[in-house]
């Protein structure tokens, strides 16, 4: 009987070993092989998805969020500039907590922090990392050049702007410093 429990227990951690590398290589290939951010799938902060292929034909402005930094206030901004521009521009936050543990919050406290304090309408992903070795593959795509194509992005901050084109690709960043209704980014927009 032993036999047969250690035989099951080591059929079980194989298979499920063999299943994490084949997730893993399937991430992997999905960010190499990614042509454009419209490649890329997410969870949302209710737990949907957002399929960035739905975007196709408008611009897309990324931003890596925190409930608790001094460029919080910037959600109301960029609620405004996606008010703004809908018809061309999605704003699509990401909240972490890669910055002085500046996003502590849960996904649904996240929500309800963007909602009650600054009325957020636009697309806001789960809690995910910007940077670092648990870089999320969406992110690894937007600051790497070898992948996207255009630039190299450091994300040094919350409130990191990257501006895509209505075909997905990256056209620029933006440090957290820059307003969202800057000029910087609005010139991309009329």
């Amino acid at each position: 009987m032993k036999k047969i429990l250690v035989a099951v227990l080591a059929v079980g951690v194989f298979f499920s070993a063999c299943t994490n590398q084949k997730t893993e290589t399937s991430v992997k290939n999905t960010v190499a092989n990614a042509k454009s951010i419209h490649d890329f799938k997410v969870e949302s902060l209710e737990g949907k998805t957002i399929d960035f292929a739905d975007f196709k034909g408008k611009k897309i402005l990324v931003v890596n969020t925190a409930s608790k930094c001094g460029f919080t206030p910037q959600y109301a901004d960029l609620e405004k500039l996606y008010q703004q521009y809908k018809d061309k521009l999605v704003v699509v936050g990401f909240p972490a907590d890669n910055f002085g543990h500046q996003e502590p919050g849960n996904n649904e406290e996240i929500g309800a922090f963007c909602q009650k304090n600054y009325g957020v309408t636009f697309p806001m992903a789960s809690k995910i990392s910007v940077k670092g070795d648990d870089i999320a593959p969406i992110y690894k795509y937007l600051t790497k050049k070898e992948l996207n194509g255009v630039k190299n992005t450091t994300i040094l901050w919350n409130f990191t702007k990257i501006l895509l084109d209505e075909n997905g690709r990256v056209i620029d960043s933006f440090l957290s410093t820059t307003t969202p209704t800057s000029e910087s980014i609005t010139k991309y927009l009329k």
